[in-house]
């Protein structure tokens, strides 16, 4: 590539094109509005066929465009359908398993203990009552906390009361 010599500088004028390169002038020409014609080259025939290609191409692109977005939009749809159907399948699992506990309170029933029924129960059981899971795991974060003399001192204490308790429950009518 040829030096180019380089303007005085702050944005004076350059004295002459001749050292310019040709694509440079034809940029400038479409910014500058000066006379040069931004594609001397190609005869008017050509640029037709170009339009047309390039014309082709965009439509092209714009249906397969439109086709991409019809097509998001439908797995959208079936993807919130299908996570309202799991939320509603959930939903009725927690109540199967709350009649499944129902029927296993009636005496002489065996309660089994598989999977499923052992997924279900912990949502179950926080559905009933979450406060009484909060004080139970509050309970065992202090009792964890205690030492092991203060362990040992309320095993002791809890022991003594159930006795009276149940020693209590005992002499009454």
């Amino acid at each position: 590539m040829s030096s180019l010599s380089r303007p005085n500088a702050d944005g004076s004028e350059v004295s002459g094109m001749g050292s310019i390169p040709e694509p440079i002038k034809e940029a400038s020409a479409t910014f500058t509005g000066s006379g040069v014609s931004p594609h001397p080259e190609l005869p008017q025939g050509q640029m037709d066929s170009l339009l047309s290609i390039i014309s082709s191409q965009r439509e092209r692109f714009r249906s397969r465009n439109q086709e991409l977005e019809a097509e998001n939009r439908s797995m959208q749809q079936t993807m919130q359908a299908l996570q309202g159907e799991l939320d509603s399948l959930r939903a009725d699992n927690i109540k199967l398993y709350e009649k499944i506990k129902f029927l296993q309170s009636y005496p002489g029933r065996a309660g089994g203990s598989d999977d499923t029924v052992m997924r279900y129960s912990s949502q179950y059981e926080e559905r009933l009552d979450p406060f009484a899971s909060f004080g139970k795991k509050e309970r065992q974060r202090r009792y964890l906390s205690l030492s092991p003399w203060d362990k040992a001192t309320l095993s002791l204490v809890r022991l003594n009361l159930r006795k009276i308790i149940s020693v209590f429950d005992a002499t009454l009518p």
